[in-house]
């Protein structure tokens, strides 16, 4: 159905190919923007919205938009890992091969010497499902440690953080103010984990990625714009638990 907010977006110079809807939503605020993996475009906004202020910031944000879904409609296929001795696994930007030990009372998994040890599983989906626990377990405690000095940064207490499985998301900000990051993201270089990690601060500050939103994360992260482009060509190889 075409609402002036659907007609004001259709005049702007949206790429023809793209896949794109407006959906109303009566808690938000301010207007949002979703791509989800296959590269469709949603936009989200209140039901108040003023068709030319979504219009003049949608347009501003084309470019940006544009990269994000050029990224999404081309990415290769999730990455598959098979639980066998040697196989590698990354944390926090190191990577580590993985050893399989016999199953005894007590035993875990751990990083220990370079190696990530992991008590033989019943099966394969078992093991994928430890590790991944092991990502939470480990980045929970990582993530804890490094929010106090961002949220100083940004002028907030400290808000309550984890890590757990996310599905296609990244990061998310709870109702109640915690914040959330995909395990898997403990992957990556502890400058991109920052990343993932502020930009959910940020957004106790300003909600959407419009220019207030931009000038938050760029006054913690001056290179932010750096990092989010070497994090949308990295993130395509993260493993988020697939196994074979």
């Amino acid at each position: 159905m075409s609402t002036p907010v659907h007609q004001a977006i259709a005049s702007l110079p949206v790429p023809g190919e793209w896949t794109w809807q407006v959906v109303v939503r009566p808690r938000r605020r301010t207007l949002g923007i979703e791509v989800d993996e296959s590269g469709d475009v949603l936009f989200a906004v209140p039901p108040d919205a003023d068709p030319a202020a979504v219009a003049r910031a949608v347009r501003t944000r084309l470019p940006r938009l544009a990269r994000e879904v050029r990224l999404r409609r081309t990415r290769p296929d999730e990455p598959v890992k098979e639980l066998v001795g040697g196989t590698g696994f990354t944390y926090l930007g190191r990577r580590h091969r993985l050893k399989l030990l016999p199953q005894e009372e007590g035993s875990r998994v751990r990083l220990y010497r370079g190696w990530l040890e992991l008590p033989r599983p019943q099966t394969a989906g078992e093991g994928a499902h430890r590790i991944a626990q092991w990502y939470e377990a480990c980045g929970t405690r990582w993530l804890a440690g490094r929010i106090p000095s961002y949220a100083s940064r940004v002028g907030l207490p400290t808000p309550p953080v984890k890590a757990c499985d996310l599905g296609s998301r990244w990061g998310a900000l709870g109702q109640d103010g915690g914040i959330t990051v995909h395990w898997a993201v403990l992957q990556l270089p502890p400058p991109l984990v920052d990343l993932v990690l502020v930009h959910e601060l940020c957004h106790l500050r300003a909600a959407g990625h419009g220019a207030a939103f931009r000038r938050e994360l760029r006054l913690v992260l001056p290179d932010a714009d750096a990092r989010e482009e070497l994090f949308a060509r990295v993130e395509p190889g993260l493993w988020r638990g697939a196994i074979r």
